[in-house]
């Protein structure tokens, strides 16, 4: 079953047990993955289900019938915000791309004082659908999305995450790593013949009781970095200055290493 097309859609698209596939849909799957009438692939919703379905036709186009539900567990155990300065030309691309397949929860867009690029509507629309795909691809539970661009100053200010970083190339500032490894995220139910025990759980940020889990927010810069500004007013909002090492990062490298210490510090738990 892991070796099936996967499909993302939208929990919208779900009536009863069946879905209803756009007309891309339908043409991704028909004709650029060559899927007919009684094949079968995986719809993801975006919403943390995973649907076996097959390919059903009729009168007004290509439809897929539910099969059953999937239980698949291949989320972070902690929600992972990026907060990231838009790079120069198409960088932000790969951000996107890479980010979601590390697990990135959501990621914010942000101008800030040495970012030049003013992105259109349309460049957020295409950021959703490499997100998009690249949930296929790395075969996410939810769909992250990405956000439009917002000044650097109102995303610090409306941060709503627990724990809060910001990346700064240069200056003696604890490691990323050192930082996240002091958090515990909370324990699965442990089960025990058929009782199921509840361990203690640590205390929550506000908003971590509909997510169940930490959330952490992390802070890139563009290249040449924050300005000094810049830095001192997110610490004012909470944030912690943090290293990604000694050596100095691309803009569209630093968002991958911060998520991949992410990954290093919780999933190995």
């Amino acid at each position: 079953m892991s070796q099936l097309q996967r499909l993302a859609i939208t929990a919208a698209q779900i009536d009863d047990r069946q879905i209803n596939l756009t007309p891309e849909q339908q043409h991704y799957l028909h004709r650029v993955l060559r899927l007919n009438q009684g094949d079968r692939f995986i719809a993801i919703d975006g919403c943390g289900n995973w649907l076996f379905a097959v390919l059903e036709s009729r009168e007004t186009g290509l439809f897929a019938s539910i099969i059953e539900e999937i239980v698949v567990n291949t989320e972070l155990p902690v929600k992972a915000i990026l907060i990231a300065a838009l790079p120069k030309g198409n960088g932000f691309d790969e951000v996107v791309r890479q980010a979601v397949e590390l697990g990135v929860a959501s990621i914010l867009p942000v101008t800030s004082d040495r970012t030049l690029l003013k992105p259109s509507p349309q460049k957020v629309d295409r950021w959703n659908r490499i997100a998009a795909e690249a949930a296929e691809q790395s075969e996410r539970q939810f769909l992250p999305a990405v956000f439009e661009p917002v000044a650097f100053d109102l995303a610090v200010k409306d941060c709503v995450a627990k724990h809060r970083f910001i990346c700064v190339a240069r200056g003696e500032n604890r490691h990323l790593l050192d930082c996240l490894v002091g958090l515990d995220p909370p324990q699965p139910p442990l089960i025990r013949g058929e009782q199921e025990l509840a361990p203690p759980q640590p205390p929550l940020a506000r908003g971590e009781q509909e997510w169940g889990e930490l959330s952490i927010a992390i802070a890139i810069g563009p290249e040449g970095g924050w300005t000094d500004g810049e830095v001192k007013r997110a610490i004012e909002f909470g944030f912690e200055p943090v290293s990604l090492g000694r050596r100095i990062l691309r803009a569209v490298t630093a968002p991958i290493v911060a998520l991949s210490l992410v990954g290093a510090a919780f999933e190995k738990r």
